[in-house]
Order: C-alpha cells, then structure tokens, then sequence
C-alpha cells in the first residue's frame, strides 16, 4: 500500500514538472500546488482505506478466535426454535416451517411470515451449533463495527437487549433486515417488506423469546 502510495506521489511531481515544461512561470507554480494537494489527499485516503483493511481482518481473526473456543455441537430441534417465534400484535402469523440437516453442514432452521395489510415480515431462527461456516460472516461483520450511510437508508451494527446486531435499511423501497446473534451461536433474523418503519423489525426481534433461545443447550 505504501508502494503505492509513493508510486502515486511520483507520477503527481512528474505531471507538475511536465506542466511547468509547456507552459511556465504560474502555470508551473499551480501544477506543482495541486499536485502536492492531490498528492496529499490521495496519501491521507489510501491509508485510511488501509487502516479500515487492517482493522477488518484484525476483527476476523478476533472472531475466528472467538469460535474457536466452542466445540460444534448438535443444533437444536426445529420444534424447539418454533418455541421462540414472536407473536406480534395486530399481525397475522402464518403457519411456522421449520428443518434441520445433519451433514454436511448441521443446522436446524424455524421461520414464519407475518402480514398486516399490504406488510410483511419474515423471521427465521436458525442453531449453527457453532459452526464457523455459518456464524463466522455474522461475527466478523459486528466485530468490525461497519456502517454506513446514503440518503436512501443505513447498514450499521446496534444492539437488541443484551444482544449484538446488524440493521439494514431501505427508505426508498421501505424494506429493510436485523440480525441478532445470541450467544454466538444462534441467530435470529427479521426482514421486512413495505414496512412504514425499522422500528417495526425491532419490534418483532424484542419479541422473540431470546433469553430462552440463549438457555437452549
């Protein structure tokens, strides 16, 4: 990166000095001002861009190490995660599915689909057993802090209760999604379609029993 960076300041001195070969005198004083700008600006952004790498892949291997802690076990039945549906008032809940795969990756999955007027809402619990495969991009995306910004919407980390998670949001298209990891194991995911508001996934996420789904062995 610093390479690069160096490579860059020389072809910015080398545009000056060709400047100040045509034209001279005050042409040549502003090339060389703007270079060492331009120079200056695109250092100071590539080693923030760097600092942001290095610090995503300090944060994966925090997260790597986290897991590692934990031996994979068995997920937990599908009937057991249907214990921890949320019931949402004013809305209509669909009849829970739910799955669970043995190999190769063990997993077990409960869903439902919620409806009030033209909205919908999704939530799934799935039990990674621990199973880096499955929790480590979750992990790694909350242990690296990202969010961002535009005029339409959001993607940041926050927290429900006692539990780390990441929100997206879509102002344009009124859909928007929260992911709650509970006990680094299991998550909770709630998306929803033509909804006025986040708020509403929070809602959904706050009623799902999670201290139950943490308790869950």
């Amino acid at each position: 990166m610093r390479q690069f960076v160096r490579l860059t300041t020389l072809v910015l001195v080398a545009t000056a000095f060709a400047a100040s070969a045509c034209g001279g005198g005050k042409k040549t004083e502003e090339a060389q001002t703007q270079a060492q700008e331009t120079t200056k600006q695109t250092g100071s952004g590539l080693e923030q861009m760097a600092k942001g790498f290095e610090q995503m892949a300090k944060s994966a291997e925090e997260a790597t190490k986290s897991l590692e802690q934990h031996a994979p076990v068995d997920p937990v039945s599908f009937r057991d995660l249907q214990t921890v549906l949320p019931s949402v008032a004013g809305w209509e809940m669909g009849k829970p599915k739910g799955e669970k795969m043995t190999s190769p990756v063990p997993f077990s999955k409960s869903e439902a689909s919620y409806e009030r007027d033209d909205a919908r809402v999704q939530v799934e619990i799935m039990d990674s057993g621990f199973n880096q495969m499955l929790i480590a991009p979750a992990m790694m995306m909350l242990a690296a802090g990202y969010e961002r910004e535009t005029d339409s919407g959001y993607e940041k980390g926050t927290k429900v209760g006692a539990y780390p998670a990441f929100e997206r949001w879509d102002s344009d298209g009124r859909d928007g999604e929260l992911n709650v990891v509970v006990n680094k194991r299991f998550i909770v995911k709630v998306e929803g379609n033509n909804i006025a508001d986040p708020k509403v996934l929070r809602e959904f996420a706050q009623a799902a029993d999670l201290a139950k789904l943490a308790a869950m062995k």
